[in-house]
């Protein structure tokens, strides 16, 4: 996601603090604060080896931030943070300035005091020197404030980014990123903020803590059988009734394995069913529909699928993935077959049937429609995976 239109755009970002009708589009740079007096420089006494593979566990008042530490990009950064981790520092502070959609910063010890508010942005500072890297302000980015463009005053505060933000790129240290709860970041950016961007609402840390980054495990679904993969079901709650499936795995492994893979991390959850072709099929799957975002942990389980075309029929009650034109291209979107379509067959991957609820996907056919859009929409409440 570009947040600057144009070059100038950039420029412009760079010398001046955005309004609130700036924030409108989306643009982020953290509050300025007076440069610190005296500088004395943090250098840790942490090694590499020491810091690597480690995370910090936000929790806060909206919910839980994972940041994966880069003590490769900036080590003395990382140092700090960690040594603040471990002392407190961050318990009781709050984020103290939003950009709605751009950024939330925090990390302020003065904003552990509601009375000192107009201070805020101010403390923490002048304790370490920059180091500049190639890491980018994309996205979950963590980087380091500033203060009065002095880039040597970096210190306990940092900044999130909410969504990328180019303009910010060798201006401000990155020395972390979110691995796990960039949607809690967001919801903190879209708090109502004052002209000044400060929340109108007091959202606290409540603790950091540093762990080590859990080691990889298998993918849920990734070493069953095709035997024990034919033992599970799923059941498609909607809006308009629910509707249960069993699997084919002998025939479509790998498209079982990832159905119930995305079920169960809750992928299709608020999704709508966004296609109704009459007397052909009904859709679901299309991640545009969902009501939100999908977190960082279900974004990684969506990956395009080989084609695993097979004899199966595409008849009434057929379930079937939906591809683009590429027989690779299929992801999470699938369908519900409403009549006999040799068409289908052998172009696209059949791996399911409809075992149950067949009158409600009988009703979602009959909705009215404009084109293949359903005009009330239906929605996908949930899918639960069950084990016969």
């Amino acid at each position: 996601m570009t947040l600057f239109r144009s070059a100038a755009a950039a420029i412009l970002l760079s010398l001046t603090l955005l309004s609130n009708a700036q924030a409108g589009q989306r643009g982020a740079k953290p509050a300025p604060a007076k440069p610190p007096a005296g500088p004395q420089f943090f250098t840790t006494t942490r090694s590499l080896d020491e810091m690597r593979n480690k995370q910090a566990v936000v929790e806060t008042d909206l919910g839980t931030i994972v940041i994966d530490l880069l003590p490769e990009a900036a080590p003395n950064h990382v140092g700090y943070f960690i040594q603040n981790a471990h002392d407190g520092t961050y318990a009781g502070t709050i984020f103290h300035r939003v950009v709605p959609q751009g950024i939330v910063q925090g990390g302020d010890p003065l904003s552990k005091d509601p009375s000192k508010v107009d201070a805020y942005g101010t403390g923490g500072l002048g304790v370490l020197r920059a180091e500049r890297n190639a890491e980018k302000n994309t996205r979950g980015a963590v980087s380091a404030v500033v203060g009065g463009g002095n880039p040597d005053s970096g210190g306990t505060q940092f900044f999130i980014c909410v969504a990328d933000q180019p303009g910010l790129d060798g201006t401000y240290d990155v020395f972390g990123r979110v691995s796990e709860g960039i949607l809690v970041a967001q919801k903190i950016s879209e708090i109502a903020a004052d002209e000044k961007g400060r929340p109108k609402e007091r959202v606290a840390i409540k603790s950091v803590t540093i762990r080590d980054r859990p080691a990889a495990s298998p993918e849920p679904f990734s070493t069953e059988s095709v035997a024990e993969l034919s033992a599970y079901r799923a059941v498609v709650e909607t809006s308009m009734g629910n509707i249960a499936i069993e699997f084919a795995p002998d025939k479509a492994p790998d498209h079982v394995r990832n159905f119930l893979r995305l079920a169960q991390a809750g992928v299709y959850n608020g999704m709508g069913v966004h296609r109704v072709a009459k007397g052909f099929v009904i859709q679901t799957g299309y991640l545009p529909s969902r009501s939100e975002p999908l977190s960082e942990s279900q974004q990684r389980l969506v990956r395009n699928l080989k084609p695993e075309f097979n004899d199966t029929p595409h008849v009434k009650g057929t379930v079937s993935m939906a591809r683009g034109e590429d027989p690779a291209s299929a992801d999470m979107s699938f369908f519900i077959v409403l009549g006999p379509s040799p068409v289908l067959d052998g172009k696209y991957t059949a791996f399911g049937r409809v075992v149950d609820g067949l009158p409600v996907v009988e009703a979602i056919e009959q909705v009215p429609v404009n084109g293949e859009a359903p005009v009330t929409r239906i929605e996908v409440r949930q899918v639960l995976v069950e084990k016969r």
